[in-house]
């Protein structure tokens, strides 16, 4: 795409949300519907990512507005089962499945894990079952009832940015510790790769591995600020 407009600005909204126009427009979603977002910061963001294209415009430099549209075009119209499929990835959660050895890989797991199930119990009163090796655990149902009604209660742009956060980490305790203001970015992301930073240490790294994980690391910047700018 081309660039066609001279300049992007916020705008508020009759509603009291935020929406940005392009050369005074206000912008729609792939679906043409009207972009909004609930806070002034994200819609100045937003604006700042379409002043900032070059004359040919690149997809990959408007992570934010791709978000805004996710939560409008996706979210809003699916709602119950996008936090039905991520209540559900509480049986896949990463930090269940530990390591049978060795002690320092399941050291290291412990250690950084232990504790975020044990604030998934006192901060929503779910208890996440933990098992060692990679056979399939059947979390209670209670469980997933809990983490749909945690989710639910998220706004559908929170659910658009937390659903890169768990795809990405492969863990919805990691990324609701991180929505809540818990648990670092850069922490979280170290949690994650574990397993990864310990086969580097035993084999070496490798270029292909390397490259994907710096792009999933992108993605999750993007998604962790689009999530930041929010409630500001």
């Amino acid at each position: 795409m081309k660039r066609f407009w001279k300049t992007a600005a916020a705008l508020p909204t009759a509603e009291g949300s935020y929406t940005v126009a392009l050369d005074g427009k206000p912008m729609r979603t792939p679906l043409k519907r009207p972009l909004v977002v609930p806070s002034l910061a994200l819609a100045e963001a937003i604006a700042a990512e379409w002043n900032a294209q070059p004359k040919d415009v690149k997809a990959e430099n408007l992570m934010l507005t791709r978000f805004a549209n996710t939560a409008v075009d996706r979210v809003a119209d699916l709602r119950d089962e996008v936090v039905a499929e991520m209540a559900g990835w509480a049986g896949t959660d990463l930090v269940s499945y530990r390591a049978t050895e060795p002690e320092e890989l399941i050291a290291r797991q412990a250690a950084a894990w232990d504790p975020w199930v044990e604030w998934l119990r006192r901060r929503f009163d779910v208890e996440l079952r933990v098992t060692q090796g990679l056979m399939p655990i059947a979390q209670a149902d209670t469980t997933v009832v809990r983490m749909g009604l945690v989710l639910a209660a998220k706004s559908d742009p929170e659910l658009a940015a937390l659903h890169t956060l768990v795809g990405t980490l492969g863990s919805l305790v990691l990324a609701l510790a991180v929505a809540e203001g818990e648990l670092a970015l850069e922490e979280a992301w170290a949690a994650s790769r574990i397993d990864d930073d310990f086969q580097i240490e035993k084999w070496g790294p490798d270029e292909e591995a390397a490259a994907r994980a710096a792009n999933m690391r992108a993605d999750l910047g993007h998604a962790h600020r689009f999530l930041s700018l929010l409630g500001t």
